[in-house]
């Protein structure tokens, strides 16, 4: 068959983190799968604070697609496959502020990554995973024609036709729309949409000279806790919004001098100024706030100041008949805790899954990708939901303090639940079975979801400037919380006043019959199973084993895939 005449399987626009990922799955599998991409790698993109629950989303894809190139970002034991030009993530901080005060230190808080059993999170530095990612694409069989645009896309009963801007014609059975908020089929079908909670614009850029916020402002001690801010990321939150500090240079064998950083604001608050650039108004906002202004006052950006007026939309639907949007083409909430790369991936999980189906009964129709629309909707409402009450919070620390108690719970539960997700699986349809009722946080258990929807109508309803209706407000979501057995001693300190979360949470409490680790009743069977503890301790400790530097070595020595130079 002539080169134009070939029929794809799958044709994917985009080849950031999600167009590249899910090329490589789609093409180790055995589809033929094609990529365009508009510009050429490497290239500049925001998105760089990884979670556990993308690293363990990562581990997974890798697994069960049989890619182990895809949990190369999944933790800083990967260091020696992807580079020193990512930074290492060891805790997630925040420090809140008041115009025109310095920052009280008792206003703060840091919750510290465990490194067990897989090493500490990383920042990624997009520009070389994306096209890394890219490159493993291309060596599993994947097509990537860059500096090529879509056009057009037309659809008809038997496929899919790509129009590129160099008038080339390329036939598909199924299109992935992977280009972001610009999606030419969201736009196509008029599905695009902003009816969502959160409302926050933003400022950004990459910036060298900028300092451990602990040299400019209280230093460690003062705070009491377990590692610089330089060494996570560290969130500045005041009222109507925040400031991320991304470093790439934040341990020994870094050779990336870059900072991301970036201010997301209320536009309602703090309407754009269109009267200042993108940089100017950025620096006369953070002239508010003093320890801000301390620790940017001599960095200095590399690249050119990107401004957004409003960043949050979605679509009204996910799929269609032979197509689907991914990643950022499907929506965008806010980069607060870091989850649109754990929603890019377990998007591709089910998009794989429901494609190589597909691919057997040659039903494309939406109504056989539904599941895929059912997760994505569902993950990013519940974004929305965190997004927009933490916002309301930063106006009052003391909301603040028990809100953050509810989005670590969240996060605890849903990575809790991965974890043992694979660990039960034995096939991808098991572990597809076992992610249906997840929600992006709170690991699909019904009675977190009920926790969390009483306590976000609480901060719906409160009134932040009043200080009596804050207090009882606090109360009653500390009644709430008192009511929620399954919550781990740890978090329990923080709503007591306690200022982190430590890196070992290992207590003699989480042996406890019914409310340790193990639980019982609905909570055991919901996140274990029937399976004994025995057998997750043996599993674990392999995949303890599988995934330290020592066996990541071993196996790179052996069995890496891409070819190097080293003799």
């Amino acid at each position: 068959m002539a080169e134009a005449d070939k029929i794809y399987d799958v044709a994917i626009i985009g080849s950031g983190i999600g167009g590249s990922t899910l090329a490589a799955v789609l093409a180790r599998q055995g589809l033929s799968v094609i990529v365009f991409e508009g510009g050429v790698h490497p290239r500049f993109t925001i998105g760089e604070s990884m979670i556990l629950e993308t690293s363990e989303a990562m581990r997974a894809l890798a697994e069960f697609y049989d890619v182990p190139e895809l949990a190369y970002f999944s933790s800083e034991n990967f260091y020696s496959y992807i580079g020193t030009s990512h930074g290492v993530k060891r805790h997630f901080s925040f420090v809140h502020h008041t115009q025109g005060q310095k920052q009280d230190v008792t206003r703060s808080l840091q919750a510290v990554i465990p490194r067990l059993p897989y090493g500490h999170e990383i920042h990624i530095n997009r520009q070389d995973s994306d096209y890394l990612l890219t490159s493993i694409a291309i060596s599993y069989g994947a097509t990537v024609l860059q500096a090529t645009q879509i056009q057009e896309i037309e659809i008809d009963d038997s496929g899919v036709t790509a129009i590129t801007n160099k008038g080339a014609k390329v036939r598909a059975q199924y299109v992935i729309d992977a280009g972001g908020m610009r999606s030419l089929l969201a736009n196509k079908f008029e599905w695009r949409h902003r009816d969502l909670l959160t409302h926050s614009r933003t400022i950004f850029t990459h910036m060298i000279d900028v300092p451990c916020f602990n040299r400019v402002g209280p230093s460690r001690d003062e705070y009491g806790f377990p590692y610089p801010f330089s060494q996570g990321t560290l969130h500045h939150v005041f009222k109507g919004g925040w400031l991320w500090i991304i470093p790439f240079n934040n341990h020994p064998a870094a050779t990336n001098p870059l900072c991301s950083v970036g201010l997301q604001l209320d536009p309602r608050i703090y309407p754009q100024r269109a009267d200042l650039t993108p940089e100017a108004e950025f620096y006369a906002f953070i002239e508010q706030f003093p320890d801000i202004r301390a620790q940017l006052e001599h960095a200095q950006p590399v690249r050119d100041w990107q401004r957004v007026d409003r960043l949050q939309y979605s679509a009204h639907h996910i799929v269609g008949d032979r197509f689907a949007l991914l990643a950022h083409a499907a929506g965008f909430i806010d980069p607060l805790y870091s989850k649109g790369l754990y929603v890019t991936h377990m998007s591709i999980f089910w998009i794989a899954d429901l494609l190589l189906k597909a691919k057997q009964t040659d039903d494309y129709s939406a109504a056989a990708f539904a599941p895929l629309e059912e997760m994505t909707l569902g993950y990013i409402g519940m974004h929305d939901r965190l997004a927009a009450s933490s916002f309301k919070a930063w106006s009052n620390f003391k909301l603040w303090r028990v809100y953050a108690v509810l989005w670590l719970l969240g996060a605890y539960l849903e990575y809790l639940r991965l974890v043992t997700n694979r660990l039960r699986a034995r096939t991808r349809e098991e572990y597809l079975d076992l992610m249906r009722p997840h929600r992006l946080a709170g690991g699909g258990f019904p009675p977190f979801f009920a926790l969390q929807e009483k306590i976000d109508v609480l901060i719906d309803a409160v009134d932040p400037e009043d200080e009596t209706d804050v207090d009882q407000t606090m109360a009653a979501i500390k009644a709430i919380f008192a009511t929620f057995k399954w919550m781990p001693s740890t978090f329990r300190d923080l709503l007591d006043g306690k200022r982190f979360l430590p890196d070992n949470k290992l207590r003699p409490n989480l042996l406890n019959s019914g409310t340790g680790f193990m639980g019982d009743g609905d909570y055991r069977a919901h996140f274990f199973g029937e399976k004994p503890l025995s057998g997750y301790l043996l599993r674990a400790i392999a995949d303890q084993v599988r995934y330290s530097a020592p066996g990541l070595k071993w196996r790179r020595r052996t069995r890496a895939r891409l070819a190097d130079q080293t003799g």
